[in-house]
C-alpha cells in the first residue's frame, strides 16, 4: 500500500501542505506504543472497538514487519508500553477513555514487583511479536500511564542513546500514538510515523484512525506506510 491512497494524504498534498520528507539515518529510530493483547488480541477488551481499523490496516502484520525490518537493519526499538497497577484504581477523577479502561481492567497487573499473571494476560506483549522482543535492538521503557511520555523514561531513552529521529507505530494511532508523537516534536525530535502499522477505534461515525492521520500529516515530517518503510530502508544510510 501507498501512503498516497488514503484521502487525507491526497487532501494534504492537492492543499499544498508541504511534504518535508525524512531520511532514515543512524540516529534514527522506531518508537513503539503498546503492542499488548488488550489492542490486538481478540479477546482484548479493546478488540471490539479498534478491530476494523486494526484489519483495515493489516497493522498486526505490519507491526510484525516493521519488527523484523528493525532487527534485520540494526535500527533499534523503543517500546513504551501501558499498565495500570492496583494504586491506579484509587486515582478520584479521569478523562473518559480513563474510566473506559479502569472499568475494563486494561492493561491491569497485580503491582510492580509483581509479574504473577502477567504472561498471556491483557498487559502481555502479542505472542507474534514476542520473537523479536529479546533481541539487542530493543530498548522497554516504562509504563507510560495515560497517552503521553511525560512520565515515562522514553526521552530518557532515546537522548542517552544519542536518538534524535522517531519513526512511529503502535496502538492507538489517535491517543498514544500522536500524543507520544506530539511531546517528541515538542522535545525538538524529526518525527515521521509507519502509520498502517498502527490502528484505533472505528464506530459509527467515529473513524479515529482517520482523524489521527490528518493531524500526523500536519505535524510531523512524512507519512509512511510499511511498504514505503521497507522501500526506504533501501537508501537509508545507517
Amino acid at each position: 500500500m501507498k501512503s498516497s491512497e488514503w484521502d487525507v494524504i491526497k487532501a494534504a498534498k492537492e492543499a499544498g501542505i508541504p511534504d518535508p520528507g525524512f531520511e532514515i539515518d543512524k540516529n534514527t529510530a522506531i518508537v513503539i506504543t503498546d503492542p499488548q493483547n488488550d489492542f490486538l488480541r481478540s479477546d482484548g477488551v479493546a478488540w471490539p472497538i479498534v478491530k476494523e481499523s486494526v484489519k483495515e490496516n493489516n497493522t498486526i502484520e505490519n507491526m510484525s514487519l516493521v519488527f523484523k525490518l528493525a532487527q534485520e537493519n540494526g535500527i533499534k526499538v523503543f517500546i513504551s508500553p501501558h499498565y495500570f497497577f492496583p494504586t491506579d484504581k484509587g486515582w478520584k477523577f479521569g478523562g473518559a477513555l480513563e474510566k473506559f479502561m479502569h472499568s475494563k481492567e486494561m492493561y491491569k497487573r497485580k503491582g510492580m514487583l509483581d509479574m504473577e499473571g502477567f504472561e498471556n494476560s491483557g498487559a502481555d506483549f502479542l505472542d507474534e511479536f514476542k520473537q523479536y522482543l529479546e533481541k539487542d535492538n530493543i530498548i522497554l521503557c516504562n509504563p507510560h500511564k495515560l497517552y503521553g511520555p511525560q512520565n515515562n523514561d522514553l526521552s530518557l531513552q532515546l537522548r542517552k542513546y544519542k536518538i534524535d529521529k522517531v519513526l512511529m507505530a503502535g496502538m492507538s494511532t489517535n491517543l498514544c500514538l500522536e500524543s507520544h508523537t506530539r511531546q517528541l516534536l515538542e522535545e525538538g525530535f524529526e518525527i515521521a510515523v509507519i502509520a498502517d502499522a498502527s490502528g484505533s477505534a472505528k464506530l459509527p461515525g467515529l473513524d479515529t484512525f482517520k482523524a489521527a492521520l490528518m493531524n500526523l500529516r500536519m505535524i510531523t515530517s512524512h507519512i509512511f506506510t510499511t511498504e514505503e518503510f521497507k522501500e526506504a530502508l533501501k537508501d537509508a544510510k545507517l
